[in-house]
């Protein structure tokens, strides 16, 4: 899955992939999450927001299916 960095003091980069609605979130900390089922507009959101790391905490933790790929 292609990534992309974002402005960040917590999240390094991005993936999405459309065909899976699948979500990859690299942090600086060197741990990768992968999170299933998340819509196309969550990803557009999180790359909008103004804190990424408090959008992922806010919104996407604990909300869809998360697996630890990394770190």
């Amino acid at each position: 899955m292609l990534h992309q960095p974002v402005q960040s003091t917590n999240v390094l980069s991005v993936g999405y992939d459309d065909c899976s609605s699948t979500l990859q979130i690299a942090f600086h900390s060197g741990s990768l999450y992968e999170y299933t089922r998340v819509p196309a507009e969550v990803h557009t959101a999180l790359l909008a927001a103004a804190s990424k790391g408090g959008f992922v905490a806010r919104h996407i933790k604990g909300r869809y299916p998360t697996r630890k790929l990394a770190g």
